[in-house]
């Protein structure tokens, strides 16, 4: 299941994975550096997870290099239950022209407009309202009171949580001679594609003209907000607060920190990764590390931080330096 060596008894019996502080009998337990293992001196664990390379292990135990990872694997695995269909609950409203699954489980309160098509095995739960003409793919899961604008596309074994908005109108506006803002409209839509993880209470507006765009594998933390016509591509992290302005386009594997801003009409390169709080105005080419406000190369951000806390004492030799100048010019 994840690539590993098996130290010690192989029948040995597990049942769950736990931490290592509250891990018992029957359970497996991980540590990711082999210089942690001292940590294990007290835990109960059955059998462990380390890090190829460890030694003097006093029980069975799984090697692998990342034992993240394989905790992750091995955890899923304990925790996962057969899809069981419940059908369409007679307390949910389900409108013209749907297409349903037979293995579908929508639970009361919850509204499909017009038009909807739902794959294999999805689970729509309470409150939650999808609009007409959406496309559900299979394995899907949207928690309570989720929102799904019209004409959105939402691929495979994608999972959006409570109070989520996806397809709600991007946020643009014209403004006349006298100061009055007028509305644009919105008539694009949101395509999620397969493997997406959405936090609760996200906002994932929808595209002017043509989509916004959420790409295979994304997951984007709670409190999130992707204006219109966003691309965030493939395997990128957004972190919890971080805002993307309008037509903004994320590479691969970016990662945004918790409340970092990114301006409208920037690409940020491939494995790009921004620091928490940062302020981003310019595009970004890849593989690039940046942070602060506006966003520079980190390794300078550090350096200016570490300037920044000794500016009163920089202030306060200038001003003496300044005096001395000026008496010296009096002579």
């Amino acid at each position: 299941m994840v690539g590993g060596e098996v130290v010690g008894d192989p029948k040995t019996i597990i049942h769950a994975l736990a931490d290592i502080d509250g891990a018992e009998s029957g359970d497996i337990t991980f540590v990711v550096k082999a210089a942690k293992l001292t940590l294990l001196s007290g835990c109960n664990a059955s059998a462990l997870i380390v890090p190829v390379g460890a030694e003097e292990i006093d029980r069975p135990a799984i090697k692998v290099r990342d034992p993240y990872l394989a905790a992750a694997v091995i955890q899923q695995f304990f925790l996962a239950e057969p899809f069981v269909a419940c059908g369409v609950h007679p307390a949910a409203y389900v409108g013209d022209r749907c297409v349903l699954s037979e293995q579908i489980s929508i639970m009361p309160m919850a509204v499909l407009g017009n038009g909807v098509t739902v794959g294999d095995r999805v689970v729509i739960y309470s409150g939650v309202v999808v609009g007409d003409d959406v496309v559900i793919g299979d394995d899907t899961v949207l928690h309570a009171n989720v929102s799904i604008g019209n004409g959105c596309r939402i691929g495979a074994r994608v999972t959006i949580h409570d109070g989520t908005v996806v397809g709600g109108d991007g946020f643009g506006y014209a403004t006349d001679s006298r100061g009055s803002h007028v509305k644009r409209p919105q008539v694009g839509f949101v395509q999620i594609d397969d493997d997406v993880e959405i936090g609760a209470n996200v906002c994932v507006d929808r595209a002017t003209f043509g989509k916004t765009w959420i790409k295979q594998g994304v997951k984007i933390d709670n409190l999130v907000q992707i204006a219109h016509n966003v691309v965030v591509g493939e395997n990128s992290i957004v972190v919890s607060q971080a805002g993307i302005a309008g037509s903004s386009e994320l590479g691969r594997n970016v990662v945004l920190g918790g409340q970092v801003a990114v301006t409208g009409h920037l690409k940020l390169g491939d494995r790009v990764m921004v620091a928490g709080k940062s302020g981003v105005i310019n595009s970004q080419d890849d593989d690039v590390v940046v942070a602060g406000i506006p966003a520079i190369a980190h390794k300078n951000w550090l350096r200016s931080s570490a300037v920044f806390g000794k500016l009163p004492e920089l202030v306060k030799r200038v001003r003496n330096l300044e005096k001395k100048i000026a008496a010296l010019l009096d002579k």
